[in-house]
């Protein structure tokens, strides 16, 4: 059965995704930045009302994936944060400053995180050789790999993401970035069993009066009166597109 896993930035997204029907919920802080890990708050609320699994990202910040020492420390205390809550997986990545996966940080990474579930996410898309960090994350023992088949985006990516398919011999290969309900059915064809989709639209503030001239970003341009949210009725669709394509494959 093809797996849809919804990017979610708050608890009442992370609801939506579980109401209309995702299987599992990649939690995340700051969409500017692709995704850093969740508030404390978050976790505990999370964990507490959501019922389908969710698995956190661990990112101490945005930008690239070569981590200082003290971010990597940061990075840990997270780690065994979001173990000791309870959660059966989480989302993590990192390389050094030649572009292959950072293997002594991971193979920490990996013993901390002890039962949960390792997503390694799309630090994969900026790797040099996505075929030796396959057999590396292999060798890890991670359950999935994120990636838009190292390309700005998974369709333009479904070359590598078809080969990478083929080649995996553990890690399942999640497509992520820009997969949508337009373009689901190319991921299904390619047999592709887990599919990462935000799935979502902006929102308008509830704010009534809107203070003129002044921002919180440093960018001028950025509308703080509205933001991301899941759509519920998105993800309910894909969810049934996804369903429909393998009720089809079972009785064929």
């Amino acid at each position: 059965m093809t797996k849809l896993e919804v990017c979610c930035y708050s608890v009442d997204c992370a609801l939506t995704a579980e109401q209309a029907g995702a299987d599992r919920v990649e939690l995340c802080a700051s969409q500017a930045d692709g995704g850093i890990t969740p508030s404390y708050g978050t976790l505990l609320l999370a964990r507490e009302k959501v019922t389908i699994p969710v698995h956190p990202i661990v990112r101490p910040r945005g930008g690239d994936f070569c981590y200082s020492r003290s971010e990597f420390e940061v990075l840990k205390s997270d780690i065994a944060c979001i173990r000791d809550l309870g959660y059966p997986g989480l989302v993590v990545g990192m390389l050094d400053a030649e572009g292959h996966i950072d293997m002594a940080r991971m193979w920490e990474v990996m013993a901390l995180c002890g039962d949960m579930a390792v997503t390694f996410h799309r630090a994969f898309d900026m790797c040099l050789n996505p075929k030796i960090a396959l057999e590396q994350l292999t060798q890890l023992g991670v359950a999935r790999i994120l990636t838009s088949g190292q390309q700005q985006n998974a369709e333009v990516g479904l070359p590598m993401l078809r080969e990478l398919n083929q080649l995996t011999r553990g890690p399942i290969i999640m497509a992520g970035a820009g997969v949508r309900l337009t373009n689901l059915q190319k991921f299904v064809d390619i047999g592709l069993s887990e599919l990462h989709s935000s799935a979502g639209r902006q929102v308008k503030s509830a704010m009534r009066y809107r203070k003129a001239g002044v921002t919180m970003s440093s960018d001028t341009d950025f509308d703080e009166f509205s933001r991301y949210c899941v759509d519920g009725d998105i993800v309910a669709a894909m969810k049934s597109t996804l369903q429909f394509d393998d009720e089809i494959s079972r009785t064929a």
